[in-house]
């Protein structure tokens, strides 16, 4: 009887931690909403997040979305998603985000997504509460077969 009760406690064990990580679980994994839930852009289900292609695109589709790219001047004139403000990450980042409203919605992105998630962190240390950054970067946008604009 004893290896039949040890079975059945690790047994239940085993249950209640399926049933606790399901319960916990929202099914989100970080991606976007649906935008039914928010007038301003992103909701609590967005910001902070790191976000696929698609779900950044949707969000850009959003009214009041700022779109921010982080890359240097020289990357951003090869080629950028329209209707992005370059605001290089490695420059004078501080002075840049400085005259921006801290309770806008903002949308990073860099070549690859490092810079833009260390413009994310720059940004929300400085008080910004609505900012999400494009995993992958610009190569994943175009990878997606997603258009770039130059100019």
């Amino acid at each position: 009887m004893t290896v039949l009760r040890r079975l059945v406690s690790v047994l239940t064990i085993a249950v209640l931690g399926a049933v606790l990580l399901a319960a916990c679980s929202d099914g989100t994994s970080g991606s976007a909403s649906d935008g039914t839930g928010s007038d301003t852009g992103t909701g609590s289900d967005t910001d902070g997040a790191t976000l696929p292609v698609d779900a950044f695109e949707s969000l850009l589709a959003r009214d009041g979305v700022h779109l921010i790219d982080v890359r240097t001047p020289a990357e951003y004139a090869t080629g950028h998603l329209q209707g992005a403000t370059n605001i290089d990450v490695q420059g004078d980042y501080a002075a840049g985000i400085a005259n921006l409203d801290k309770d806008g919605t903002y949308a990073l992105y860099c070549r690859s997504g490092v810079r833009s998630g260390t413009a994310k962190q720059a940004m929300q240390a400085a008080g910004f509460t609505h900012v999400v950054d494009l995993s992958g970067g610009i190569n994943a946008w175009t990878e997606a077969g997603k258009p770039v604009v130059t100019g």
